[in-house]
């Protein structure tokens, strides 16, 4: 019963994500893209390490998880333990799925700067290619996002208390993207239920939702 209550209100929040993204794409991410392109300053540095935990945290993962497995020889883990394998495992998937998801979408990128695509801000480009292959194509859904939500979410559900923190953190990298124009708000807003998505059903499958405070075997 859990999990079906889980998949119904996965399928609510999947109509919801859909409703924003289109209304994003016709009526708000080419004017935030310009108005941001129009109103970029020497700040941009700040903006910009925005961006860089989610990448880091994702690269320094598979070497937690590896720690944690010869950690596991000395006994079961503790929930802080399940929590951090829970947050690694969903960074790794997150990317995995909206590498996926992004080759089925093909979108153009609001800036130019792989290979000198095309971008809406250098040629106009604005749109959707299903099935193009190539990073130049790779602007939906967001990664950045779909990695701090991912983690986010595993400790949304493991410790309540932390869910400001979850919120902010969440807040700063979108700021950070949109702000540099790395993505389009659409392309956040995808990204970010992307990566609700794996870390809520990760947090689950790890008992993290129910599980008391304590040792699990």
């Amino acid at each position: 019963m859990e999990y079906a209550k889980l998949l119904r209100r996965t399928l609510i929040a999947l109509c919801l994500c859909a409703a924003l993204v289109a209304a994003c794409y016709f009526f708000v991410d080419r004017p935030v893209a310009y108005f941001v392109h129009d109103r970029r300053s020497g700040s941009d540095f700040v903006l910009k390490d925005l961006t860089y935990p989610p990448p880091v945290l994702e690269g320094w993962a598979p070497v937690v998880l590896a720690a944690l497995m010869v950690r596991r020889a000395w006994g079961p883990f503790r929930r802080w333990e399940w929590a951090l394998l829970a947050a690694c495992v969903s960074l790794v998937l997150a990317e995995e799925f909206r590498g996926t998801v992004s080759f089925v979408a093909g979108r153009d990128w609001p800036g130019t700067w792989i290979d000198d695509n095309p971008s809406l801000l250098k040629d106009g480009a604005y749109g959707f290619h299903p099935f193009h292959r190539g990073s130049a194509y790779g602007s939906f859904p967001s990664g950045h996002t779909a990695r701090t939500l991912a983690a986010a979410a595993v400790c949304w559900i493991a410790y309540p208390r932390w869910r400001w923190a979850c919120v902010l953190a969440s807040l700063a990298v979108a700021v950070g993207l949109i702000g540099m124009n790395y993505h389009f708000v659409s392309d956040v807003i995808a990204g970010g239920f992307l990566g609700a998505f794996v870390g809520t059903y990760t947090a689950h499958l790890c008992g993290l939702a129910a599980a008391p405070e304590g040792p699990r075997p």
